[in-house]
């Protein structure tokens, strides 16, 4: 028997060490399905990684963004949601910043320069994820984040995020501006990478049409921070198209296209058929019907109430009536089935799960690029006719949706029918004159983020919130008990992300106590908008 153990205790010793020599020398230690470190990885790929990731992070149409935006209001939680502003910690853009690391190392590797195309869109795309986390929470880690060799980078402050990605716009300008001429402006820089499909002018239109973005959500800090040369840095792009080329028309949008592989968001969560579980936000019809403004009869659908009824008509703009996001969705059960209230235009996103029918989602836009210029007439930061640029920014943003003077559209209800509601003739002329731009600054001012606001229509992710964060136009509805905060009041900011405060903990309780004493605040107020 102890012969018999003797044997079994050898012969087991033997196969382990078989079974260990065997992992040494076999596959066992390498998983093929993960690129080595040291090993080449088309920067096409990683492009088109980081280009991927930003539709991600913006949120695209009909999600949740677009209630906190007061365009649209869920009265059904199961289809579309809750309305609360119940937000806690934010996601973050790590990925992007680590992969524009990656598609660095990687360019550099492949074409043995600096000054390739892969690291000017880095630039931007590194600028635009540091902004992305900074406005949502307040001071980040940027000089030190990347270093693999440090865990716990230090934050800096809001002022200096915003000054390092300025100058990383400017170097991203710089860059692909030498990298083409007029032969080959107009070819696309990576076709297979790049999901926006953009040229190398039209990048280089979008970087700098998107430092104009920035610039004018810095118009609080404008006046106190000499240093970071705000007004003179909006001027210096707007009068140089040469050095700064920027949009000409929506041709030139950072927009991304559905198609039947990327499917409409709606008709890839199933939740075309409950097109009447979601309602337009009062907040935002009401600013169409006021002044009776044709996108009313092409992006929303009459109450089917006053219609089928007879007591009005599908022209009339009485008849269009929004649902105020203010109220307890509790009691909202019988709006779905009473027809008291506009909904989506079926016909248009949700009709089409390749989303033929709509038009594509805009990340950067030249309607709210012209509304950006028109704010700054109107503050002083550049010379020019304020209404010149108002006016492109209206016209473009209703070109969006085909809208002409004179056109007809069919008038259908919330599941599609067009059948028997009738028509409508679109009146663009009387609608530009109601919104004539005011020669009182105040006003003015009032009216252009009125219609940059508009125009933000299910796209552009956060930029409605973060442009009434900052200047109160429109008038956003808090209050009642829909908000859903202990005070029925909007938050102004995100708590940090949950690895800050889990894996950076000391650096995290620094920034907190030196922006908002102490406390993780929802309603603290950064730098930014202070």
């Amino acid at each position: 028997m102890k012969n018999n153990f003797k044997n079994i205790l050898i012969g087991f010793v033997a196969i382990t060490a078989l079974l260990i020599s065997s992992c040494q020398k076999g596959d066992l230690l390498s998983n093929p399905n993960v690129v080595a470190e040291s090993a080449t990885v088309p920067a096409s790929l990683l492009l088109n990684h980081i280009t991927a990731n930003l539709m991600k992070e913006e949120e695209p149409i009909i999600s949740n963004v677009y209630r906190y935006n007061q365009n649209i209001v869920s009265n059904y939680s199961y289809y579309f949601g809750s309305n609360a502003y119940s937000w806690s910690n934010t996601s973050d853009t790590y990925d992007n910043i680590k992969y524009c690391t990656k598609l660095e190392e990687q360019a550099q590797k492949q074409y043995g320069n600096t000054t390739n195309v892969y690291f000017a869109l880095s630039k931007f795309f590194r600028a635009y994820s540091f902004i992305w986390l900074t406005q949502r929470v307040g001071d980040i880690p940027m000089s030190q984040a990347g270093d693999i060799n440090n865990a716990t980078p230090k934050y800096d402050t809001q002022h200096d995020v915003y000054k390092n990605c300025l100058a990383l716009l400017d170097t991203a300008n710089t860059l692909i501006s030498n990298l083409y001429g007029t032969a080959t402006a107009n070819n696309k820089v990576d076709a297979s990478g790049d999901v926006f499909g953009l040229t190398f002018l039209q990048w280089q239109k979008v970087i700098n049409t998107y430092k104009l973005r920035v610039l004018i959500s810095l118009s609080k800090r404008a006046v106190d921070n000499a240093d970071l040369n705000i007004p003179s840095q909006f001027a210096a792009i707007v009068n140089n198209s040469t050095k700064y080329p920027i949009m000409t028309g929506n041709g030139d949008n950072m927009a991304f296209k559905y198609t039947a592989i990327t499917l409409y968001p709606p008709n890839r969560s199933g939740n075309a058929p409950y097109n009447n579980c979601a309602n337009i936000n009062k907040t935002f019809l009401n600013l169409l019907t006021a002044n009776q403004d044709p996108r009313t009869f092409v992006l929303t659908t009459p109450a089917l109430k006053y219609i089928t009824s007879k007591a009005k008509t599908v022209g009339d703009f009485t008849a269009y009536v929004g649902l105020d996001n203010n109220l307890a969705q509790s009691g909202f059960a019988n709006f779905s089935s009473d027809s008291a209230y506009s909904c989506m235009n079926y016909y248009r996103y949700m009709n089409s799960a390749s989303g033929a029918n709509a038009e594509p989602y805009i990340l950067i836009g030249y309607p709210e690029m012209c509304f950006n210029i028109a704010e700054a007439i109107t503050l002083g930061w550049v010379s020019g006719t304020a209404s010149t640029w108002y006016n492109a920014g209206i016209n473009a943003s209703l070109g969006l949706y085909g809208i002409t003077q004179g056109k007809v559209v069919t008038v259908g209800d919330y599941s599609g029918n067009v059948t028997s509601y009738g028509t409508v003739t679109l009146d663009v002329n009387t609608f530009l004159n109601n919104v004539a731009l005011s020669s009182t600054p105040s006003t003015a001012l009032t009216q252009i983020l009125t219609q940059k606001y508009i125009a933000f229509w299910m796209n552009s992710g956060y930029e409605s919130f973060y442009n009434w964060r900052r200047t109160g136009v429109p008038t956003f509805a808090q209050g009642g008990p829909g908000v859903g905060t202990p005070s029925n009041t909007i938050p102004t900011r995100w708590q940090y992300p949950l690895g800050e405060i889990n894996y950076n903990t000391d650096n995290y309780k620094a920034a907190i106590q030196s922006q908002f004493g102490g406390t993780d605040d929802l309603y603290g107020k950064m730098w930014l908008i202070k």
